[in-house]
């Protein structure tokens, strides 16, 4: 049993679950890293496509793009599912996932996993016992999940990424 957060059928940027998505750089914070959210067709499939340049200058590393789970930036409960399913393309680089709760008040505070990607689309499946705490001590609390970000983090590299639906999975 599946629930959709986006099957990329609403107008760009909106997400189908009525959210925009957005792409944000270490640039809000002095960083040098550059990058650009499209929605285009990626190897035959509507696709959210993420490319730029990650750049570790000025204390910068990365850049992602984001989408809030809510109405409003509010919190949801996706308690009752065991992760996140993505169909997901690129060009063989590492990339994580990132989870924002509402008990997270540090921009630099998240729930974090890793997957890599290939040049042909696969279906990944990111369970939330595979998220780690970073610089926070709380517990990734399911039933106040606000906000997920696919992310180029950590290492100077050429990004690009796509996404043709993302999921809850149960």
């Amino acid at each position: 049993m599946n629930a959709l957060i986006d099957d990329l059928t609403a107008p760009h940027p909106s997400a189908a679950n009525g959210a925009v998505w957005e792409v944000i750089s270490d640039r809000v914070m002095g960083g040098m890293s550059q990058g650009t959210m499209t929605r285009e067709e990626v190897r035959g499939r509507p696709a959210l496509r993420m490319q730029g340049n990650v750049s570790l200058e000025n204390n910068g590393g990365f850049v992602q793009i984001a989408l809030d789970l809510g109405p409003h930036g509010g919190a949801i409960d996706a308690s009752q599912w065991s992760g996140l399913e993505l169909d997901v393309t690129g060009n063989s680089e590492a990339y994580n996932l990132h989870l924002r709760t509402a008990d997270i008040v540090r921009p630099w505070q998240s729930y974090r996993t890793s997957f890599c990607t290939v040049p042909e689309w696969r279906t990944i499946r990111l369970p939330f016992t595979d998220f780690t705490a970073h610089r926070i001590d709380a517990p990734l609390d399911l039933s106040r999940l606000r906000r997920i970000g696919i992310v180029a983090i950590g290492r100077s590299f050429a990004a690009d990424i796509a996404i043709g639906g993302i999921r809850f999975f149960a």
